[in-house]
């Protein structure tokens, strides 16, 4: 997904975990998560079942589960046959063209990703998993009024399960727009839904840090390096949090860790150096 820095705030690739920017498409493994579907009966209906599919979708939905694991694998060309095959076999199902737009995303081909987004809207109007995937999409082109008004469409989704993601990524999108101010809000909202999200906690600590909140800093970092879910960036920061706090203990424990987990990294070799200011 590259390396997305802007705005003096750093989030690399090393501390995103695969389709962190996206949501919700059926079937999604790897990156699964729920989604929900604003088109399904409504209260006193019968519960939909696996005998109530059609033929025809529970076709698309195999061709779409194989995109998707091709996808998670970083074979995006693969994944764009098989759901071409399942729109072929279903073209009425809004999961395949947000699939569609995901991959044209990654694919850099943003023009298709924008219709295959708009064509699942047409269909789904209110789908929260294409309004968020939609939003990023923009927010990659620096539409970031659109952005927001996507992820904020999906986060007006009562149903809506993903919202510590959504939230997550506005942030994002609002930093590489400058708006730091908005940002922190969003990350906030996010961590206060998702509070083990490592991107999240660490934008939030790193905003702290370069404004000299070393004490909220410290919190929302050593919540990261107290995890399996540290890094050699997460690890830095915190070294350079406790230093600035004067904790000697820490910044030489926290050293340690860096040294020995990523001694290539370039994080170690600062440290190697003594340059906190770089």
């Amino acid at each position: 997904m590259g390396d997305l820095r802007k705005m003096g705030v750093v989030i690399s690739s090393r501390l995103l975990w695969a389709c962190w920017a996206f949501v919700a498409v059926v079937g999604l493994s790897a990156c699964a998560s729920s989604t929900s579907n604003p088109g399904s009966k409504g209260a006193g209906a019968d519960l939909v079942t696996d005998s109530d599919e059609p033929d025809a979708r529970r076709r698309a939905r195999t061709r779409l589960d194989l995109a998707v694991l091709y996808f998670s694998d970083g074979k995006a060309t693969i994944a764009l046959d098989e759901v071409k095959q399942a729109i072929a076999t279903d073209p009425s199902w809004f999961e395949s063209y947000n699939m569609r737009g995901l991959i044209y995303t990654q694919l850099g081909d943003m023009p298709l990703a924008e219709e295959s987004f708009r064509r699942a809207l047409s269909l789904n109007p209110r789908a929260a998993s294409v309004q968020h995937n939609y939003g990023w999409m923009l927010c990659k082109q620096s539409r970031l009024p659109e952005a927001v008004q996507m992820f904020s469409n999906a986060l007006a989704n009562p149903a809506y399960r993903d919202k510590a993601k959504t939230w997550m990524a506005q942030g994002q999108c609002q930093l590489e727009g400058g708006q730091r101010i908005e940002a922190e809000a969003s990350f906030l909202r996010s961590y206060e839904v998702d509070p083990v999200n490592p991107i999240t906690g660490y934008n939030l600590a790193l905003l702290m840090f370069q404004r000299k909140e070393l004490v909220r800093a410290q919190f929302f970092v050593r919540r990261i390096n107290n995890s399996e879910l540290a890094n050699s960036e997460s690890l830095w920061l915190g070294i350079k949090v406790e230093r600035e706090l004067n904790n000697r203990d820490a910044v030489a424990q926290l050293g340690g860790q860096l040294k020995k987990r990523f001694p290539q990294s370039r994080e170690s070799s600062a440290y190697e150096r003594g340059a906190f200011d770089e």
